[in-house]
């Protein structure tokens, strides 16, 4: 059984409705509780989202009150006449793209058909049930909990797997034989999948910012995994631990205890090309075993700069 909780989504509802309802009391309108009802149709998981709600429910209710005003008053108050206007309703809602409004207008729809008199003070009344509906639904939204601490979770998560990751690649390169399982690297790419998303969401919560710095780090590290995961065969497949092993494993090492927000990265491609230099004066491969392991650790450090160079472009928290 799912753990009870009230979330700031579920408050906002509630509080919301309970505000468009009472207001829509207080000023008499008939069908009162659809003030209510409009309101959480309005309730969004982010700012942009809501205030798009409430853009595409204005317009279809808009288009809604027009149809219907022209159906019922000049074919009548029959079902068949409401069959007939939805018919013409709805794809016209969906054409103008915005059919996520359609349940807000089906409540406005069925007041004039319930009401069968369509006058001034029925449009009013509709116009305001909508007024107050969709405005407090766009200011209780416009409060969002600060997600900073949970990005930020998130981002010390991370860089833990990947100091993980690395440590055990360089004991493997060491000791020949591990018995690391890798589940560090699914749980990577779960939390990489979670972070992101809701690194989108706090985006998606400020109306004038185009993008969000945790997403891009997110971003960075997402594609830092996929030249993790595509190396990781290589070194796991050596036919046999060369000399030049110890070398890469100490670069490794110490690569897995400097993983961290900032950017080093520039610091680590240099000592890498040191490393290179190191495995070019080490003697040739005398067999065909050793030349395979000594060309996929070669192989494994060009992957390790490409690595490197993908943090080296990201400027950093």
């Amino acid at each position: 059984m799912k753990k009870f909780s009230i979330g700031y989504r579920t408050l906002k509802t509630a509080v919301g409705a309970s505000i468009a309802i009472a207001i829509a009391q207080y000023f008499d309108l008939q069908f009162f509780s659809a003030a209510g009802i409009l309101t959480i149709l309005c309730i969004q998981p982010t700012k942009k989202k809501s205030i798009h709600a409430v853009y595409t429910r204005v317009v279809a209710s808009s288009v809604a009150i027009i149809l219907a005003y022209l159906f019922f008053e000049i074919f009548g108050y029959r079902p068949v006449v409401l069959g007939l206007m939805l018919l013409l309703f709805i794809p016209t809602i969906v054409s103008l793209k915005v059919s996520a409004g359609f349940v807000s207008s089906a409540v406005i729809i069925m007041h004039l058909y319930s009401i069968a008199d369509f006058t001034l003070a029925i449009l009013y009344n509709e116009l305001a049930l909508m007024a107050i509906g969709y405005s407090v639904g766009l200011l209780v939204n416009m409060y969002m909990p600060d997600i900073q601490p949970e990005l930020n979770y998130y981002r010390l998560k991370i860089e833990d797997l990947y100091k993980k990751i690395f440590f055990e690649i360089a004991k493997y390169l060491k000791e020949g034989d591990t018995l690391w399982d890798g589940k560090e690297l699914v749980e990577a790419l779960q939390v990489l999948n979670k972070a992101k998303a809701l690194a989108f969401q706090d985006v998606e919560n400020h109306l004038t910012r185009k993008e969000n710095l945790y997403y891009l780090y997110f971003d960075m590290r997402e594609k830092q995994l996929e030249i993790i995961e595509r190396v990781l065969p290589k070194i796991t497949a050596l036919p046999v631990i060369v000399q030049q092993a110890e070398l890469v494993s100490v670069f490794m090492e110490e690569l897995s205890r400097n993983i961290h927000s900032g950017n080093t990265a520039s610091f680590y491609r240099e000592k890498l090309e040191e490393v290179k230099v190191e495995f070019a004066k080490m003697p040739l491969p005398e067999d065909h075993p050793t030349f395979i392991a000594m060309a996929a650790l070669y192989q494994f450090m060009e992957e390790m700069d490409a690595y490197l160079a993908i943090k080296q472009s990201f400027k950093g928290m």
